[in-house]
């Protein structure tokens, strides 16, 4: 169930990637933003305030996974559910991702793939806070 209110945080260093969800998450209702890096990301979760963030893993300046993990430790960000990216099959990236944030999904993105996984996430945070 999408709500209008919904926003999510994409990070990435690729602006391509940035542009083809926000364009594909806009159509479906969704209020989107972006982010460079997770430096970037960590501001705009302070202002934009996402109900989820979408981060590739390898980014420069701040990576994905150390990103997270700053998010989780923050009282305020720690329930928002976290997807990682990342054109990278690196196994210890994967098992580093899945420790820190919600769920993982490979590059190239498949927006059917993805767009199931963020409204599951969405609805399982919401509850997290409702129940917390």
């Amino acid at each position: 169930m999408l709500l209008e209110k919904n926003k999510i945080l994409i990070v990435d260093d690729e602006p391509d990637v940035i542009e083809f969800l926000a364009y594909n998450f806009t159509k479906k209702g969704y209020r989107v933003e972006g982010a460079g890096n997770g430096t970037e990301g960590i501001d705009k979760v302070n202002s934009f305030f996402p109900d989820l963030i979408i981060a590739d893993i390898m980014m420069p300046n701040m990576d994905g996974i150390v990103m997270c993990k700053i998010l989780k430790n923050h009282e305020l960000h720690k329930f928002i559910p976290l997807i990682f990216l990342s054109a990278t099959q690196d196994e210890y990236q994967a098992i580093s991702a899945g420790l820190s944030g919600d769920d993982y999904i490979s590059k190239p993105i498949k927006f059917s793939v993805l767009l199931p996984m963020v409204e599951r996430h969405l609805l399982q945070g919401k509850a997290k806070v409702e129940n917390d």
